[in-house]
C-alpha cells in the first residue's frame, strides 16, 4: 500500500532552480533510497516531505492525510540534538507526552536503540553512533509512520553504521516507511528501490547496481 507520493515537486532557491518535477513513492514498510551528487537536492527534497520548507509546485500526499508533523520522523544530517544538554532534557523537547517517554525508555523503542542507558549523559559526551542513535529517538517521538533520514552514516564506524542498520531494519519490518538519502553502497541493501537525483530530477534506478555501474546511473 502506497504511504506516501511525491507529485513533479519543483523548489528553488532565489534564481536558482534545485528540483525540477521530482516524482516517488514509497509504500508502507519498504526503505527507499535516494542517491545523488553532493548538491542535487536530497536535502531540499527532504526538508519539503518534512514540511520545514514549501515547494514552488508539486504535491505530496500522505496516506494518512495528516501533514508532516505529525506522520514524519526527521533526521537531518547535521543533527538536531543540544549538545549542552543530558540526553533526558533532549528526548523531552520532543516526547511532549512524558508517559510515552517512560514507555520507549523501559520497553520500546529508544530501549532497542539503547537510549535508556545514556539518558544523564551529556551530549557533548557521546560518540557519532551514539548521538546518531538519540537523534532518531527523537524523530521516531510520536510513533510517526514515516522516517526520514538524511546520510545517517555520515562520521560513523562500521560497528555504528551496522548498528543503526539493524534499528532501521525492526522500524521496517514493524510496518515502517522509510526515506533514506545516502553515499554508502551498503545503504542500498537496506532499500526495496532506489531514486536518483539528477540535473533536479528523480528516476528510478536498479536498486542492485555497485560500482561503476552505480556511477554512471548517478551522473545521469
Amino acid at each position: 500500500m502506497e504511504r506516501v507520493a511525491v507529485k513533479n515537486i519543483f523548489s528553488s532557491y532565489g534564481k536558482k532552480q534545485v528540483l525540477r518535477g521530482v516524482s516517488l513513492s514509497a509504500n508502507v514498510g519498504e526503505c527507499v533510497g535516494i542517491v545523488g551528487k553532493n548538491g542535487c537536492g536530497k536535502s531540499t527534497l527532504f526538508n519539503i516531505l518534512a514540511g520545514l520548507k514549501k515547494a514552488d509546485s508539486g504535491d505530496i500526499l500522505f496516506d494518512t492525510g495528516e501533514p508532516p508533523a505529525r506522520c514524519v520522523g526527521y533526521v537531518p544530517q547535521e543533527g538536531s540534538l543540544m549538545d549542552e544538554l543530558r540526553v533526558i532534557d533532549n528526548l523531552s523537547l520532543w516526547y511532549r507526552d512524558k508517559a510515552e517517554l517512560r514507555r520507549s525508555l523501559e520497553e520500546g523503542f529508544l530501549k532497542e536503540l539503547g537510549v535508556d542507558e545514556m539518558c544523564r549523559l551529556r551530549v557533548e559526551k557521546l560518540s557519532g553512533g551514539m548521538k546518531k542513535r538519540v537523534s532518531i529517538g527523537c524523530a521516531l517521538a510520536g510513533n510517526p509512520p514515516i522516517l526520514i533520514l538524511d546520510e545517517p552514516d555520515a562520521a560513523l564506524d562500521l560497528m555504528g553504521k551496522a548498528e543503526i542498520r539493524g534499528y532501521l531494519s525492526q522500524y521496517k519490518q514493524r510496518g515502517g516507511t522509510i526515506l533514506l538519502a545516502t553515499h554508502e553502497e551498503s545503504d542500498l541493501a537496506l532499500c526495496d528501490r532506489v531514486y536518483a537525483l539528477h540535473d533536479g530530477r528523480s528516476r528510478e534506478i536498479d536498486r542492485t547496481l555497485h560500482g561503476e555501474a552505480l556511477i554512471r546511473e548517478i551522473q545521469g
